[in-house]
């Protein structure tokens, strides 16, 4: 029999599993602040656990976690950048950015990607496999434990399309943002998408209240498709028309990323092509 993934499970789903192995729900709430606010990395550290419950817990049950392979500090503005290993052997990286008014993580969502920009390097190694949601929460994890600070702001930004492994970012949000767990608001949350217009119809569904920021890098289908093969399946006119629905619908700003490339989209008619377009929509 496979060990479940623990982390990944809300507090019903632990709830229900403890049941089943006719364990009282109390323990269940030590073992899931255990996971969530104190972050262990291992059973063998909830110290008021019965060593009986620990090897229960390791019989049934695994902690997937992210393991610090490489830690670079920024000797200017105190920003760190993880290399993470996991225990298949594949590695992701994560950042942690300090501001006045707290520390923000920049999370993978994906080994690897698929979309392909010109830009960006995520994807030079092609895609991998999706994260879990317990893999994103251990990036946080990690990170909380080998800097002893909490984490206050998230941003989905790091290797990856999040709309692209939609499930496993739903419940991590979901895990992330739960009162029992860590208890980051949504409003803390920033998610950045290439443009998978479905999904961000399916992600107004959900109505969350968290930032959605659009990669967008050009005003027209010319330039886009060029630098960002996504452009190709959803041109710029369903891009912004979804954006636009989307600022109507939950009234929060949508944040529109545009990495200004020489002689390729930072020209005079390209800004002005840019404001044209952009005209009407709740945005940043």
């Amino acid at each position: 029999m496979s060990k479940k993934d623990i982390v990944s499970m809300n507090f019903e789903e632990l709830s229900s599993e403890f049941k089943e192995m006719g364990l009282p729900k109390f323990r269940a709430t030590q073992v899931y602040d255990w996971l969530h606010k104190k972050c262990v990395a291992s059973f063998e550290e909830m110290t008021n656990i019965s060593k009986d419950l620990i090897g229960k817990l390791n019989d049934n049950f695994v902690i997937f976690t992210c393991s610090i392979e490489k830690k670079l500090v920024s000797r200017y503005d105190n920003t760190v950048k993880y290399l993470y290993s996991l225990p298949d052997g594949e590695y992701l990286e994560c950042v942690v950015m300090d501001y006045k008014y707290g520390h923000t993580i920049c999370v993978s969502t994906q080994v690897g990607c698929k979309m392909g920009c010109a830009f960006c390097a995520s994807g030079i190694g092609g895609f991998k496999r999706q994260l879990a949601p317990s893999e994103i929460l251990g990036q946080i994890y990690a990170a909380q434990r080998d800097l002893g600070l909490r984490i206050s702001r998230i941003v989905l930004m790091g290797m990856g399309e999040p709309l692209d492994n939609f499930d496993n970012v739903m419940r991590f949000l979901e895990l992330v943002s739960d009162e029992k767990g860590l208890n980051i608001g949504m409003r803390h949350i920033s998610l950045s998408t290439s443009g998978i217009v479905p999904r961000i119809y399916d992600l107004l569904e959900k109505d969350l209240q968290l930032t959605l920021s659009v990669s967008l890098h050009a005003p027209n289908d010319e330039i886009r498709s060029r630098i960002m093969p996504v452009n190709k399946s959803w041109n710029v006119d369903e891009l912004l028309k979804a954006c636009r629905i989307y600022g109507e619908k939950t009234s929060r700003r949508i944040s529109f990323e545009y990495a200004m490339m020489k002689g390729v989209n930072d020209t005079p008619e390209c800004a002005r092509e840019l404001g044209a377009k952009l005209k009407g929509i709740l945005c940043h």
